[in-house]
């Protein structure tokens, strides 16, 4: 047992319930929501006892928030590049192979204290947490709260929709030049716009593009089921695309592009990387091939 935060309740008549009155005395419970979980989880004392929802507030009070974590977390030594930091948050570039997160020892999320510094903020997470998610195979733009105030705001922004995301793949065939792709997915409204950057002829399947993805939705594997269904499947896909398409190691799939407001400073963020160098060297190698074998 960890203790967080600590607090006594000042002389005075109060007619307030713990669930009511946690969330403005403590830096890392500032949504009624994640006072509910606190509670829930036992993780609030009212004079050392684990408090309940019908608790109501009493001057001389002591009441404390802790964690039941009583080891440290497991650190995966993993070099992650860092595009930008400061106390509240950071946005990192995620290698492809490893998963955002879960009940893993390589995760990307327990990579982060290895990478990240330490925040000095009073509402400290106790790890950085990333605050989405890039499937297993995909690399890219990730974003990573520092601070529970930069987390609720980034979750409040993706819930909102106003974060702007935007991907790189290489796809087998040739795309139309733009186009939007509006299927449900598991009966769900899903909407991808796109843009063909490239193409380059192979000996395999005829072609190979490069092509820039906006979604528009969240669905799971959304951009990959998209594409496959239009018939333009990505390459390296082993859940998605024809057993008789273009094979690869590795999805050819990348986050390059995110914007947002910055959770603190209110600043728009505009954050851009480069398509990962095997994208280009992989359709040279075609090109090559194509021209060396054509008939």
């Amino acid at each position: 047992m960890i203790l967080l935060e600590k607090h006594i309740v000042p002389p005075g008549d109060y007619h307030i319930r713990l669930q009511e009155y946690a969330g403005a005395i403590f830096e890392k419970l500032q949504t009624r929501s994640a006072v509910k979980k606190a509670i829930a989880k036992n993780t609030i004392l009212i004079n050392g006892e684990i408090a309940t929802t019908g608790n109501w507030i009493q001057a001389g009070q002591l009441i404390e928030l802790i964690t039941l974590e009583s080891s440290p977390k497991t650190i995966f030594q993993l070099q992650i590049d860092v595009i930008f930091e400061d106390e509240d948050m950071a946005i990192i570039n995620k290698p492809a192979g490893f998963p955002t997160n879960g009940n893993y020892y390589k995760t990307i999320e327990n990579a982060l204290p290895f990478n990240l510094k330490t925040t000095t903020k009073k509402d400290a997470l106790n790890f950085p947490k990333p605050v989405h998610r890039l499937d297993n195979p995909t690399s890219g733009i990730l974003l990573i709260a520092k601070t529970k105030s930069a987390q609720i705001n980034l979750h409040q922004q993706f819930e909102q929709k106003t974060i702007q995301k935007t991907y790189h793949a290489v796809v087998v065939g040739k795309p139309l030049e733009s186009g939007i792709i509006d299927s449900n997915i598991k009966d769900q409204k899903a909407l991808t716009s796109f843009q063909t950057v490239k193409t380059t002829p192979a000996i395999q399947n005829g072609y190979l593009s490069v092509v820039k993805l906006h979604p528009k939705t969240g669905r799971t594997h959304q951009l990959r089921i998209h594409l496959s269904n239009l018939g333009f499947p990505i390459v390296g896909d082993k859940i998605y695309a024809p057993k008789n398409v273009m094979m690869h190691k590795g999805l050819f799939l990348c986050a390059t592009k995110i914007e947002f407001v910055h959770p603190i400073t209110n600043k728009k963020m505009e954050v851009e990387i480069n398509i990962p160098n095997k994208f280009n060297t992989y359709l040279k190698r075609e090109h090559r091939r194509f021209l060396k074998y054509q008939v």
